[in-house]
């Protein structure tokens, strides 16, 4: 399912729109106070405090500079700017960065099962999101399965067969503490035998400083590549919008060795702080793919720059 189909569906500016309304208040709602009417000049003291609005929004110190240094320019000689050009500035900066954060749409060479490994720290949502994956893959029409390779974590495993439950997905899975390659390998061959279009891997949360569990990965990726051409065809990074500036030290370190081919960023309905999707789009040029809004199942929106910015600005 296309992106523009997607959004045609009741409820998408609504959702989106009700999620942002923090980030909304805490950003745009802030910058109309501090600059007042649209033709009042700005002060070089209002310029000051606008960094520091943008830097709560956590939009990140790059572009902040940035956009602080281009409203600067636009003050010198004499010049100054108004309430209407910051604004303007402020919504084509963001446009260009998150213009180029790429689309929504899957990849994959037409071969069932499309691999689809799901990835990040415990804490983030990563079960949860794999269901409402599941749950958005299905209203596409494709067939889904879970690999229950988080054999690490306590629970890890009822939890996703919990999601496999509400979703109607088959859940692969073999006893906490087996072997997470094993596990995979035996879900690639259930799903290829059962011809399904997706099977999503679960994987044990891990740290950059859990060498092993990197290691893990790296052998998960292998077993995946042996067994269908181009697998993992995805690699998704679950990162928390919550975290702030703390996402984006997670994403560059699973950028290290993790062949991350998209973010899904989750929380962003309990958050001022949604800004963050900016500084990340800016720094590590990964696209995202995908937002997380609410709690329920439905909750998983295709993530597009170009409503993003309108409904914050």
């Amino acid at each position: 399912m296309s992106l523009f189909n997607y959004r045609e569906k009741p409820g998408y500016f609504k959702r989106l729109k009700d999620a942002l309304k923090t980030t909304k208040e805490d950003l745009t709602y802030k910058i109309n106070e501090l600059t007042g009417s649209s033709e009042s000049p700005v002060t070089p003291e209002q310029i000051e405090e606008l960094e520091a609005i943008l830097l709560g929004a956590d939009v990140g110190v790059q572009t902040t500079l940035e956009i602080v240094g281009k409203i600067e320019d636009e003050t010198r000689g004499n010049r100054f700017v108004t309430s209407h050009q910051v604004k303007r500035l402020i919504r084509e900066e963001l446009h260009r960065i998150l213009d180029n954060s790429g689309s929504a749409e899957e990849s994959g060479n037409g071969e069932r099962p499309q691999v689809v490994f799901v990835v990040g720290v415990n804490g983030v949502g990563k079960t949860t999101t794999i269901g409402k994956l599941a749950h958005l893959y299905k209203s596409e029409g494709k067939s889904v399965s879970f690999s229950a390779s988080d054999t690490f974590r306590a629970a890890a495993i009822e939890q996703i067969c919990i999601w496999g439950e509400r979703t109607g997905c088959q859940v692969i899975r073999q006893e906490q503490g087996s072997d997470p390659a094993a596990v995979l390998f035996d879900a690639i061959a259930a799903s290829r035998a059962q011809n399904v279009d997706v099977l999503i891997v679960d994987t044990a949360g891990r740290i950059h400083t859990k060498h092993n569990l990197m290691q893990e990965l790296e052998k998960m990726r292998r077993v995946a590549a042996r067994e269908i051409e181009a697998a993992p065809h995805e690699i998704f990074l679950v990162l928390d919008a919550t975290t702030g500036q703390n996402g984006l030290i997670q994403a560059r370190e699973f950028l290290r060795s993790s062949g991350i081919t998209g973010l899904i960023v989750t929380k962003l309905d309990g958050t001022a702080k949604g800004g963050i999707i900016v500084a990340i789009t800016k720094e590590l040029s990964i696209p995202i793919r995908y937002i997380g809004v609410g709690e329920t199942v439905e909750d998983l929106l295709p993530f597009d720059p170009t409503v993003f910015v309108e409904t914050i600005l």
